[in-house]
């Protein structure tokens, strides 16, 4: 170790080998990052200002849009400067932060979605408690308790990845600071750190996702058992948003860091991360809200309010 010098900072390879398509990747990503802002944003206001809004479906969809935004933002900028740059070094403090808020907040997320999957099976299975069982305080209770649990989880992997000697190449072959291909290039034994990483998967992607497909199959049998085929069509819709969002954001996780193998297609698994970080998080808002009927009603209101100055427009 003694002839080799420690390296401190590296290279993120990012998407070099479509040198020419720099400009049109930067492009598409940054109208993306623009309009997923715009639609979670927008989910978040409306959430805070208008009291149709006011209830535990819609206080986690806030958190969660909020959460996409965050999710996003630990990885766009940084992609957005590098396609326009030849100078694509990053420190290690600068790696590992942005390593250790990208999968704190992916955790988390998944903690979120798996609180969501639980309200739907309350107010479905359980409406005359739900007003009980689901109100403020627990809400509030199991938010905070998804953000802890997400961001402490990932503390210790990355206390470890600080002890760790780098002392040969320093090219990383991603666009951010992913686990895997950061570990590769160390010159520390990492087994413990990858068995680490592969445990924190198994829980916050497959046991989560086991209990959120748990809850829809109590879903899907409540609903069937449900008399007026409107309340059934109305429990549906809300629930196969919801599974939407679940099938894009657990699939790519699954595909990237659970799956065997899975370090042997690189240039696939930055498409698939592509996905996570950048397409999800823009599809979410229109998955998950603008296509409820409450929250039209409540844009079309608030515009009519903004626009028109309609006094009869419902606050």
């Amino acid at each position: 170790m003694s002839n080799f010098s420690a390296v401190r900072e590296f290279v993120l390879l990012g998407f070099s080998h479509l040198h020419e398509f720099q400009i049109l990747l930067f492009a598409f990503i940054l109208l993306i990052y623009v309009l997923t802002l715009l639609g979670n944003l927008t989910i978040i206001i409306l959430t805070c200002l208008d009291s149709r809004l006011h209830s535990p479906m819609y206080f986690f969809l806030c958190n969660f849009s909020f959460m996409e935004v965050l999710v996003t933002s630990t990885v766009v900028p940084r992609m957005l400067a590098d396609l326009l740059s030849t100078h694509k070094t990053m420190s290690l403090a600068e790696c590992l932060t942005q390593s250790f808020f990208y999968f704190s907040l992916g955790s988390t997320n998944f903690l979120i979605l798996t609180v969501m999957a639980f309200d739907r099976y309350v107010a479905i299975c359980r409406p005359l408690h739900y007003p009980t069982i689901m109100n403020s305080s627990v809400c509030v209770k199991l938010v905070v308790l998804c953000w802890v649990v997400g961001f402490l989880s990932i503390v210790s992997p990355t206390l470890q990845k600080t002890r760790l000697w780098f002392c040969g190449p320093n090219v990383i072959d991603h666009y951010f600071c992913d686990s895997a291909p950061l570990l590769k290039l160390s010159c520390s034994d990492t087994r413990h750190i990858e068995f680490m990483d592969f445990f924190l998967s198994l829980i916050f992607v497959l046991a989560t996702m086991l209990l959120i497909v748990v809850s829809y199959v109590l879903i899907v049998a409540a609903v069937l058992h449900i008399p007026s085929s409107s309340g059934r069509q109305k429990a549906f819709s809300t629930c196969a948003s919801h599974l939407t969002v679940v099938v894009l954001g657990y699939g790519s996780a699954i595909f990237i860091y659970v799956r065997p193998g899975k370090g042997h297609s690189t240039h696939l698994n930055k498409v698939v991360a592509l996905m996570t970080a950048v397409v999800t998080p823009f599809l979410n808002p229109f998955i998950f809200t603008f296509r409820n009927e409450k929250v039209k009603e409540v844009i079309e209101d608030m515009t009519k309010r903004i626009l028109f100055r309609d006094p009869a427009a419902h606050r």
